[in-house]
């Protein structure tokens, strides 16, 4: 049975891009999967550096992850921060990654492009440039082997089999080359405007809001200006959602509404009932959790002895294979 991994980074809480992209489609591997999940602290920091947002969003995603179902008989739950061995494996596979990879990184070109003048570099941080070996740490001291991504993600499991590969052919075969797990039809749900799903761009929906601003988000999603009765087009942003949220059933009758031209107003509300229909019963759990931080972090600890204990191993080996033990 092959162990997977998953993680999300904690600068805010989780939105409807996550839910669909790594949290549902981990959750239902957890049931029957070894699984590793966990809370990417230390990548937050990269994102934003507000020490109260990020506790907060370690607590927020961490009861998110619970309340909608999470396997913690087959799941190693923990933290980012709690297991040190993520940040020694970090150094060592530093020490051994080409800048060129580096330099590839789509983060890193997209934040150079968008910088005018002579230095591409000038708002460049180290921890994005390094971003892919931390990730590539993340998923190597466990020695993972099916990560679930959304395709914009696809370069970051590249890369770590490239810094995998590269180990192993100077030390000897140790890792796993992981593989991501990619669902092309609903692994990424854009944004309300249309663009990528991020809290940078404000242009997310919550996870958990409440029925009447996910209404309301719903409602900003953009569309185009065809009337009722006009047949709507199923490449639209609306209908992305309605792919990642309808179950067959669902999408028999919404595919007829599209076609018979029902209004954006109407087809927003038939998108509420269906997305609202299956985080209701979450919602509920989650306010509980949330309200009860100790039960969250009583999980957290279970979690982190499972994780350190398996990274432990492991760095051990892996220190014996750089050369650093006892003499």
């Amino acid at each position: 049975m092959s162990s997977v991994l998953t993680g999300i980074t904690t600068n805010g809480s989780p939105h409807l891009g996550n839910y669909v992209g790594a949290m549902r489609p981990a959750i239902e591997l957890s049931k029957k999967s070894k699984s590793f999940i966990f809370l990417a602290d230390y990548h937050s920091l990269i994102k934003q550096q507000d020490p109260d947002l990020t506790h907060q969003s370690t607590l927020s995603i961490a009861a998110a992850w619970i309340a909608c179902g999470l396997n913690l008989k087959n799941t190693v739950f923990y933290r980012q921060s709690s297991i040190p061995e993520i940040m020694e494996l970090n150094w060592i596979l530093t020490s051994i990654t080409p800048k060129g990879l580096m330099n590839r990184a789509h983060a890193y070109k997209a934040l150079q492009d968008a910088t005018n003048g002579k230095d591409k570099d000038k708002n460049v941080q180290m921890g994005l440039y390094n971003y892919p070996i931390l990730m590539s740490s993340d998923i190597l001291i466990f020695n993972a082997e099916l990560i679930p991504v959304g395709s914009d993600q696809k370069q970051h499991i590249e890369m770590t089999r490239d810094i995998a590969n590269k180990f192993n052919l100077t030390y000897g075969n140790f890792f796993n080359l992981p593989e991501p797990m990619i669902d092309e039809t609903n692994s990424v749900l854009p944004g309300i405007d249309g663009n990528k799903m991020s809290k940078s761009y404000s242009n997310y929906i919550d996870l958990f809001s409440g029925e009447k601003t996910l209404q309301k988000k719903i409602n900003q999603i953009k569309t185009d200006s065809l009337e009722p009765g006009e047949k709507k087009p199923k490449n639209s942003i609306l209908y992305k959602y309605f792919k990642c949220f309808g179950n067959e059933k669902d999408l028999i009758k919404i595919n007829d509404y599209f076609d018979e031209g029902m209004g954006w107003g109407d087809l927003k509300k038939e998108l509420f009932k269906i997305i609202n229909h299956e985080l209701a019963p979450f919602r509920d759990k989650y306010l509980n959790l949330i309200n009860n931080p100790k039960k969250v972090e009583e999980i957290l600890r279970e979690g982190e002895i499972k994780a350190q204990k398996i990274a432990s191993a492991n760095l051990k080996k892996i220190r014996s294979l750089v050369g650093i033990r006892s003499l």
